[in-house]
């Protein structure tokens, strides 16, 4: 399923525009995605839950693939660029050799290829990079040719293959490093950093390991606004209530809770809205502490997907 419209709003003097790839299921239930969770968790927040991130009547969890497009300082920005066309995933079959209308999304939102500034990948999972090159006959080439693509340093040493390093992905991510990575790398696109990069006075990049080693978030001070793109720190709003749970593709998942505990923390603590990259419904929330947890205080305003759209 693919939206053929955005959605935008503006926080401080930063605009941003949420640009889809994908809605629908991921061939996963809860307990397979999450299991550290228990049957009653669902039960308990099926209300609001449903359908939105989670499907009643298959009970398969719904996600989303899209990309935040910002606006800042005269400059056009992608954050993270989802699975792309035409790839073989041979152990990712649900994004194998995928013909989605994502340029044509983008196109709605007023940005050519060669429009956008900078990319950045909040880590290299398979559904994070696959924009990044596109395929012109048999070579991948980068899809935004005058972009610098800011990529992590830590994920860009795990996984590359010639580092031999072992994940709980297994071999999810193969072919993501050659496809994705490797030739914007090789074209001399990338920017590596580590620890923080400030990237404008508006948005600074940090890491928050965990999910994987190289895992960071965007956070956006501008004026009075604060939000924070947080990537895979979260990819179901089930983990407002629960922080502790992680995803089962979680690298070191002791180190995923602390950076999901600090983050959420200062989203609550500052009125910050928290853009996951994998929320269907609104896309985003803010929150506040409740108990062990958080709640969502109130949802963002991105129009949830809707075939009649």
């Amino acid at each position: 399923m693919v939206r053929e419209t955005v959605d935008q709003i503006t926080l401080g003097e930063v605009t941003i525009t949420r640009v889809w790839e994908y809605y629908g299921p991921v061939g996963m239930t809860p307990e397979q995605f999450f299991p550290e969770t228990s049957p009653r968790t669902w039960e308990d927040n099926s209300s609001w839950l449903a359908p939105q991130f989670l499907d009643p009547e298959t009970g398969i969890v719904n996600s989303a693939i899209q990309t935040w497009l910002l606006r800042s300082e005269g400059r056009t920005i992608l954050v993270d660029t989802g699975v792309g066309n035409h790839r073989y995933r041979p152990y990712a079959p649900v994004w194998s050799y995928l013909d989605t209308g994502y340029l044509g999304n983008l196109a709605r939102a007023g940005v050519r290829p060669e429009d956008v500034d900078l990319v950045v990948n909040t880590h290299l999972h398979i559904d994070h990079v696959g924009w990044n090159t596109f395929q012109d006959d048999r070579a991948w080439v980068p899809t935004f040719p005058n972009a610098t693509y800011l990529m992590p340093k830590p994920d860009f040493d795990f996984w590359n293959p010639a580092n031999d390093h072992k994940s709980v992905f297994g071999r999810g991510n193969q072919n993501v490093f050659e496809d994705s990575v490797l030739p914007v790398h090789e074209a001399g696109l990338t920017l590596l950093w580590d620890d923080s990069y400030q990237i404008d006075a508006n948005l600074r990049l940090d890491l928050a390991p965990g999910h994987t080693p190289g895992s960071s978030v965007l956070t956006l001070l501008s004026g009075a606004d604060r939000a924070v793109f947080v990537g895979d720190m979260m990819h179901n709003p089930v983990q407002f209530v629960e922080p502790d749970v992680n995803s089962c593709f979680c690298e070191d998942p002791a180190a995923a809770r602390a950076s999901r505990a600090k983050v959420f923390g200062w989203a609550a603590d500052n009125n910050a809205l928290v853009i996951p990259a994998h929320l269907g419904g609104h896309g985003a929330a803010e929150v506040i502490r409740e108990g062990s947890g958080f709640a969502v205080k109130g949802w963002a305003p991105f129009a949830p997907y809707s075939e009649d759209i």
